[in-house]
């Protein structure tokens, strides 16, 4: 983005149908001028700390693997590590985004604020960042963006842009909060690719074409000042994670099915998008499963539906994903990616609150799906000690995995035993 489509898009903010406060602040950040917002801080020690800390050796990682309490982070969703590494941007479902701080680079943060205090989110849950250094934030209606907020996020009023107004992400009629937390990622071709999932179970017959045109239940790309829109991905329910495999550039993403079919059915979903398009079933299957409601809807002429690269357990909710792009880990899980379980909210026997971990071969096809951690959950009780929500990476190749339920990102890294 240059400075003239910055100022662009900065102009723009004053658009905002918003709150009188939101308003005056958004016209005044675009304008470079102060507010009188302060910071919200999340003490790091104390109580808090020390009983999330007691969570640590309830989780189970692979030998030569330790887990550690990075940060204190209330309602902690989507993450996005700053190009340099200098701060962890935490989206919530809230109206909350926090930036975590690790100064000392000892691997635990030394503090936890609100980022830009002065601007009201509404479920600001998706960030993600361009690789010249501007964090964009996906909300539920709205997708703003920050130049070189990695080095402005320390004071309460850093300049911002509107890439999407509020209003326009999708019709306010679709506003809901089941299924409005967005993701976004900037993709190999320098756009935008924001997750727009469908507001219902399964969506009424009577909104397929609408959301088909605008790109609910799928994933849109933009142009990163807004314009462009095409809907990328099609055939999706609910999508909260998705990241590009850095070998090829093809978009994999998780995907939640419906509920209310039983314990066991359908299958959660990994998906490899190979071309922009595709469409991946729903409303009429989830996985290789048939969507009762469905069954009698005609399909889209002309269009073959693409089956999931993997079939996940039912109801585990797989959420976010990432790349692993770092040198630490072993070997094995070069070229792979990782996965968060949320968890179930209505099975019976409740399943998921995990870390999963795929291989992906050099021909870009998914080589076996396995657990890489869990304890989460309590299986003797079925109570969550946590449930797991996105996957990031540090500069040191060390995974961070946030947890919407304890309040926490942890982190998992590779420190093997020296040999004897």
């Amino acid at each position: 983005m240059n400075c003239k489509q910055l100022a662009s898009g900065l102009l723009l903010g004053t658009m905002l149908a918003a709150p009188a406060m939101a308003q005056d602040n958004m016209e005044k950040l675009s304008n470079m001028q102060r507010t009188d917002a302060t910071f919200t801080f999340v003490e790091q020690e104390g109580p808090r700390a020390e009983a999330l800390e007691g969570i640590v050796e309830h989780i189970n990682v692979p030998d030569g693997f330790e887990v550690s309490l990075y940060a204190v982070v209330p309602d902690a969703r989507s993450m996005a590590v700053a190009p340099q590494g200098t701060v962890t941007f935490v989206g919530t479902r809230k109206d909350k985004v926090w930036s975590v701080v690790d100064r000392d680079r000892n691997r635990v943060a030394d503090q936890v604020m609100d980022f830009a205090p002065s601007i009201t989110f509404d479920i600001p849950n998706g960030p993600c960042f361009s690789r010249d250094g501007f964090l964009y934030i996906a909300e539920r209606n709205r997708v703003l963006v920050f130049p070189a907020a990695e080095f402005f996020f320390e004071g309460p009023d850093p300049a911002v842009g509107v890439v999407v107004p509020q209003g326009e992400l999708v019709p306010a009629d679709e506003e809901s909060f089941n299924h409005t937390a967005r993701v976004c990622r900037v993709g190999p071709d320098g756009k935008l690719y924001i997750s727009l999932g469908q507001p219902h179970n399964v969506q009424p017959e009577d909104k397929l074409e609408m959301y088909d045109k605008i790109g609910i239940g799928g994933i849109i790309r933009i142009n990163t000042d807004g314009s462009g829109r095409e809907v990328y991905t099609r055939g999706v329910r609910n999508s909260v994670g998705h990241d590009f495999n850095p070998a090829n550039g093809e978009l994999w993403f998780t995907d939640n099915q419906v509920d209310g079919m039983g314990d066991d059915i359908p299958p959660g979903e990994l998906n490899r998008q190979t071309a922009a398009g595709q469409h991946f079933g729903f409303p009429w299957l989830n996985g290789s499963v048939e969507i009762p409601a469905y069954k009698n809807v005609p399909r889209p002429e002309g269009v073959e539906f693409v089956q999931p690269a993997v079939e996940m357990q039912a109801h585990a909710a797989d959420l976010g994903m990432s790349f692993y792009r770092g040198s630490s880990f072993p070997d094995k899980y070069h070229g792979g990616f990782f996965s968060a379980q949320h968890g179930s909210w209505n099975r019976t026997v409740p399943v998921g609150a995990r870390v999963m971990f795929t291989a992906v071969d050099e021909e870009g096809n998914a080589a076996g799906t396995e657990v890489f951690a869990d304890g989460w959950l309590d299986e003797a009780t079925g109570e969550y000690r946590g449930r797991p929500m996105d996957i990031a990476f540090l500069p040191d190749g060390s995974m961070l995995v946030s947890d919407d339920f304890a309040g926490a990102i942890w982190r998992i890294a590779y420190a093997p035993a020296p040999a004897q």
